[in-house]
């Protein structure tokens, strides 16, 4: 007498995972971690209200010359986000801190590094960056500013590193103009504005001698190694010395991509492919490297013949005759595969099946849903 295979009901994380229940719990406790709230309850209700798990959380770093306004400005405008810069806090907020941070400047002092992150952190607590995300351009600068953000749970989800060589940061420097209505970075080589009106207000950046440039880039090349230790895990470097349609382009598909989450998750793959594309040998790379169990449709028919079970003997005539196995026969048997242990906990890579439309709405109708 066979042995009844061991069948599981569909697992609870099938209800988790279609509503992204495991990536907000995730992201909740991170939250709390971070800010170790008095009253945890409240703080994750707070959290749920506000609803801005999705709203971008931006750095654009890189040297001087390197682009950052022009990207961190179209970014902006594409996620309707709010732009965060040395000069939008100094000239354009009436934060708490911006006139001590004012005086600094005006007695041409460097701005201490725990002044610039308490005005970040004052700035980034206000309800539009809350509700529609930012983009931090130009900081941290350094380690000491990265790890200051941090600690009052500022902690971006993607940082975009703008580089390029020196010789070409220090001839783009020459060449760069500012608007001083739109606060706009313009070129004179490389993006020269169409607009006549435009063209005549544009204005030379302060501070754009070669020796400044290159005493600024000596700064950065000291901090960038710390930075990028502490954020390689959500950072990409994108070369700046290419054309900015190619640059923005390369931007928008990194921070459009997620961050990898340690939630749970149950690969439940399908590959589809003609005859002959190297599905199978597909599937079985994918189940050696991740761990999952390979499923293809023709070997489970081979074995449910070969060990003689109560379904094998209804699908051998078909596979003795060379005819096709009927949708519900083979549907049956995927089922009850799909259903044991090691599918539901390790997860599953399906090749061979379905074959057409009327095969995958069979597989959906039976709560087959691949991932």
């Amino acid at each position: 007498e066979e042995e009844p295979a061991r069948l599981w009901p569909p697992p609870v994380g099938a209800y988790a995972e279609e509503r992204g229940l495991f990536p907000l719990l995730q992201k909740m406790l991170e939250e709390l971690l971070i800010h170790k709230p008095d009253d945890p309850i409240e703080f994750m209700i707070n959290h749920l209200k506000q609803n801005n798990d999705e709203a971008p959380r931006i750095c654009v770093l890189g040297p001087p010359a390197s682009g950052k306004t022009t990207v961190a400005m179209w970014l902006c405008k594409h996620f309707d986000a709010i732009r965060i810069s040395q000069e939008t806090l100094l000239l354009k907020e009436t934060l708490a801190l911006t006139e001590e941070a004012k005086a600094y400047k005006e007695k041409s002092q460097k701005i201490p590094n725990a002044l610039w992150a308490n005005l970040i952190q004052e700035r980034l607590s206000n309800v539009d960056c809350i509700k529609q995300g930012w983009i931090l351009e130009g900081f941290p600068e350094n380690q000491e500013q990265a790890w200051m953000l941090q600690s009052f749970g500022i902690f971006p989800r993607h940082v975009v590193m703008l580089y390029a060589s020196d010789t070409v940061l220090i001839e783009r420097s020459s060449g760069k103009r500012l608007d001083p209505l739109t606060q706009e970075v313009y070129h004179t080589t490389f993006d020269w504005p169409s607009d006549p009106v435009v063209q005549q207000r544009l204005e030379v950046p302060p501070d754009l001698s070669e020796q400044e440039v290159s005493r600024r880039l000596l700064e950065y090349h000291r901090s960038f190694p710390e930075l990028f230790q502490i954020y390689q895990k959500v950072l990409k470097s994108i070369n700046a010395d290419q054309p900015s349609v190619d640059v923005l382009s390369q931007v928008l598909t990194f921070v459009q991509t997620r961050p990898r989450s340690a939630a749970p998750f149950t690969p439940r793959l399908l590959l589809c492919g003609p005859p002959g594309s190297g599905k199978r040998l597909q599937a079985a790379l994918i189940a050696q490297k991740y761990g999952v169990v390979n499923i293809c449709c023709g070997q489970l028919l081979k074995e449910a013949v070969a060990e003689n079970t109560k379904l094998g003997e209804l699908i051998k005539p078909y596979t003795e005759n060379g005819w096709p196995v009927p949708d519900n026969l083979v549907l049956e048997l995927l089922v009850k595969r799909l259903s044991c242990l090691d599918c539901l906990t390790d997860g599953w890579v399906l090749c061979g099946f379905p074959r057409d439309v009327e095969q995958a709405e069979l597989l959906q109708s039976s709560h087959i849903n691949p991932n």
